[in-house]
């Protein structure tokens, strides 16, 4: 048996030795699997340790914007593989195996399979040269944007994809499918915007295919077809409704498929952990952030009557057995720090805020050379914190703490700037 494997991975991420051996044991189907003729699949394995991760990669501005399942991974890389075993009765156990894997750190799963299903089989025919000018496509493509449609070449083929699947992007193969059937579909959005740009990206997947059943990008209460698609005594019709009132989550629970995007509010009072967040007018410029209400269960626990599943699921169960469990489960500690972490940067955000919207000018004229120093080297702080994690500020609130900055710098003595302005950029 002859085993060849090609690899292509990210030129800001080079492979280890260990990781390579990984790769190359990964990308082979067990011995016993039975895989003939063309295969894909995907791998998941842990980076080494000590390695150096690139903190202003291209995708980083892209991977803030995401829901925290398409993150990229710290830890982990993801190996998309297309393998190919054929018969060779030339070799000495009989059989020939060659696998192209893609390594990345998304775990894009239907995305990067379409990509290797394009590319490889003339890969395995072409060899280097075909792999080589599709690689030279990839690196032509543009930066991904969230909402916007990306047009994607790569050898002769445009791909076209958009982002506003995102929450549901494992799950586009089931859709297609649905909206090619006609079935009967609910979108459940957070905003206008976002439930008809996905349902009218719904009715577009099915191109070159026109979509011939009934399609409403934004349906509300008062619509004149509102009894007539709400009823119980006859089955949906082959429609597809895009929706952002919570009351259709009840009121249409009898539908077969629901997509939910988004973070959908049920009706009635803001989720226990956004109860944690401290009022915003407790947060003080002069002051460092509010820290976070503690998480308590047995308070949460509490609030699941109001708020809990059992209000739109119409399975019945031991749902508040459940919710036990699951505080006690990696997967809620693991989605409980992210969260945190999201409310922390929120605060840190709105702290920075606070900040711009003082009269600087005004409270160094109050204050000694030594405490003007201080705030100046504390406000270019607060500027790297805000680049290094990506703090959710708005656009113009950063470029007004650079004009802060210089307008006090340049309101001290000569030899004070001269010190300040060495201390970093501005």
């Amino acid at each position: 048996m002859r085993s060849t494997v090609q690899v292509i991975y990210p030129q800001h991420s080079k492979l280890t030795d260990k990781e390579k051996t990984n790769i190359c044991y990964l990308s082979f189907p067990d011995s016993n699997s039975g895989c003939l003729g063309d295969t894909q699949f995907c791998f998941r394995f842990r980076q080494s340790s000590g390695r150096r991760v690139s903190l202003h990669c291209l995708l980083d501005q892209f991977d803030k914007d995401l829901p925290v399942y398409l993150k990229k991974d710290p830890a982990y890389f993801y190996g998309y593989v297309y393998f190919r075993q054929v018969r060779d009765k030339s070799l000495k156990r009989g059989y020939f195996q060659k696998s192209l894997v893609l390594i990345s750190k998304l775990p894009y799963i239907h995305f990067f399979h379409t990509v290797l299903k394009q590319i490889a089989p003339e890969y395995f025919e072409k060899n280097e040269p075909y792999l080589e000018a599709a690689c030279n496509d990839v690196d032509r493509w543009p930066a991904p944007v969230p909402g916007k449609t990306l047009h994607l070449p790569i050898m002769g083929v445009v791909m076209k994809l958009r982002r506003c699947f995102c929450p549901v992007f494992l799950h586009s193969q089931m859709l297609w499918e649905l909206v090619l059937l006609g079935e009967p579909l609910v979108v459940m959005a957070p905003s206008p915007s976002e439930s008809s740009e996905t349902v009218l990206a719904l009715v577009n997947c099915v191109s070159p295919l026109k979509y011939f059943s009934d399609f409403r990008p934004y349906f509300t209460i008062h619509d004149s077809e509102f009894k007539e698609y709400t009823t119980r005594t006859q089955a949906p019709p082959s429609v597809i409704l895009g929706v952002t009132n919570p009351f259709f989550a009840k009121t249409l629970q009898h539908w077969p498929h629901i997509i939910r995007i988004g973070d959908l509010k049920p009706a009635g009072k803001e989720r226990y952990v956004a109860s944690l967040m401290p009022l915003q007018k407790t947060i003080s410029p002069w002051k460092s952030p509010p820290q976070l209400r503690q998480f308590l269960p047995e308070e949460f626990m509490k609030t699941l009557e109001k708020t809990g599943p059992q209000l739109t699921s119409r399975i019945k169960g031991d749902w508040i057995g459940l919710y036990r469990h699951f505080l006690k489960s990696p997967n809620f500690d693991g989605w409980f720090k992210t969260r945190r972490k999201e409310m922390t940067q929120k605060l840190e955000a709105l702290h920075l805020e606070a900040l711009c919207e003082e009269d600087l000018l005004l409270w160094i004229q109050k204050h000694t050379e030594v405490e003007t120093v201080d705030l100046v080297l504390k406000l270019k702080n607060k500027l790297l914190q805000a680049d290094r994690e990506h703090l959710p500020v708005k656009p113009d609130t950063m470029e007004k703490l650079r004009t802060h900055i210089d307008a006090i710098i340049l309101a001290l003595p000569e030899d004070l700037q001269s010190i300040l302005l060495k201390t970093g950029m501005t």
